[in-house]
């Protein structure tokens, strides 16, 4: 199992960016959440096949459609916390 944390820069705030990457990341089979950052980021935590963190975190350097995403940065998380499902959560 692939665990990262992915954090996104751009105009993706208010542009249904969480909620796009709720439904990508059910499709894909994934847990974990995404949530917006006071500085105007989102973040999202993602566990789930190497091959399905990997499409998520290709699909996060476009995102939403109404989104204009300037920077991805991912880094492996070690935590070992389990996640039932995939939501979208206040940090």
């Amino acid at each position: 199992m692939k665990r990262v944390i992915i954090k996104i820069t751009g105009k993706v705030q208010g542009v249904s960016f969480r909620q796009s990457t709720l439904a990508q990341a059910t499709a894909l089979g994934l847990t974990g959440y995404v949530s917006n950052l006071t500085d105007g980021s989102v973040q999202v935590l993602a566990q789930g096949s190497y091959p399905a963190v990997d499409k998520l975190i290709r699909w996060c350097e476009t995102g939403a459609p109404m989104a204009s995403v300037d920077n991805v940065y991912v880094e492996d998380d070690e935590a070992d916390d389990i996640y039932l499902d995939f939501s979208i959560v206040q940090l």
